[in-house]
């Protein structure tokens, strides 16, 4: 019997005990390894998150890496000991959106896992068996356990079409905006801006690949071919906007808070920018995200600071909302 981190409400937790759910049809059983903590996940457990995106009493916990241990009928036995990580939105598969490879637009409605669904927060999480992705097998489930947002910064370079040695720029530096950068510099761009609220980003951006990095108080320029923002904020857009050569593209990632303001119509429409948007990742994303950590082109780990035991999720929630420089990507270990 092992433990898990139940949300009763905005504000309420209790750690409870936790039996294993044996997979149904079409179902896995999934040994947790590690679990990631994001502000989404603050969002849950203070009540900030949107009315329809969150379903009390939860389990959270959407970013995680494990081991499978059962599987369902209909389900390939040859996954029973395989690592893996797994998508969060529980899709329909027969609406068009999903027919069309866009299933974090299912026409049936939002279901995703730690937020509507039980998420990883716990021993094991069981899940349809289609969403799992699998890794080769000397993957480190630890850094494997950032791969969801790494998944949501490849859908934003695919949406991005950066072509080898154009100028490419993020506004951002958190987990996200390092993982764009290093999506980014896979490309081969002539260059790589950085563009951040924290000069102490400085040097793991340029160990990423940035070529630059700027804080937005400095002055900065505006003809560069794509940018990424990932700083969640309307002046971040604004920012990454005003980067942005005439046609160029840019990729928004960050939600800012309900009834934000920020980028101006006209300034788009006169400019020509292709605006792209990314909520979540589709599967394409995630098969790509799977593809570039096995090869060696991701480095995760550096961006963890904290691994905490699940009992302590209430310090994890803390140092994710500190504001402390020091504080990266926090891990509980079930």
């Amino acid at each position: 019997m092992s433990t898990q981190v139940v949300i009763e409400g905005p504000g309420e937790h209790r750690l409870d005990a936790h039996a294993p759910r044996e997979p149904a049809a079409g179902e896995a059983l999934v040994r947790v390894h590690a679990v990631g903590i994001c502000g989404s996940d603050r969002e849950v457990y203070q009540g900030n998150r949107p009315e329809g995106y969150v379903r009390y009493p939860l389990t959270p916990g959407h970013e995680w890496s494990g081991t499978v241990e059962a599987v369902g009928a209909g389900v390939p036995t040859t996954l029973v000991g395989r690592k893996v990580v797994g998508e969060g939105f529980r899709n329909c598969q027969v609406c068009d959106r999903c027919h069309a490879g866009e299933t974090t637009l299912c026409t049936s409605g939002y279901e995703e896992t730690g937020f509507t669904q039980p998420g990883a927060m716990a021993g094991t999480l069981t899940l349809p068996a289609r969403l799992l992705h699998t890794l080769p097998d000397d993957a480190d489930l630890t850094a494997a356990a950032l791969l969801e947002p790494a998944a949501c910064i490849a859908a934003a370079a695919i949406k991005a079409n950066a072509l080898p040695g154009e100028r490419v720029a993020v506004v951002g530096t958190g987990t996200l905006g390092m993982f764009a950068v290093q999506f980014l510099k896979a490309n081969s761009p002539a260059e790589l801006l950085v563009v951040g609220t924290r000069p102490d980003r400085a040097e793991l951006s340029k160990a990423f690949g940035a070529t630059d990095f700027r804080t937005r108080s400095q002055e900065l320029p505006d003809d560069f071919d794509v940018v990424i923002e990932t700083a969640g904020s309307a002046s971040a857009a604004t920012t990454a906007a005003s980067l942005l050569r005439r046609g160029g593209r840019l990729v928004l990632t960050g939600i800012p808070a309900p009834g934000a303001e920020g980028l101006d119509p006209t300034d788009l429409v006169v400019r020509q920018l292709e605006v792209h948007t990314v909520f979540g990742a589709p599967p394409d994303a995630w098969a790509h995200t799977v593809r570039v950590f096995g090869a060696g082109l991701l480095a995760p780990l550096p961006l963890v600071t904290h691994e905490l035991p699940l009992d302590r999720f209430p310090e994890a929630i803390e140092l994710v909302g500190s504001g402390d420089p020091k504080v990266g990507k926090v891990l509980l270990r079930p």
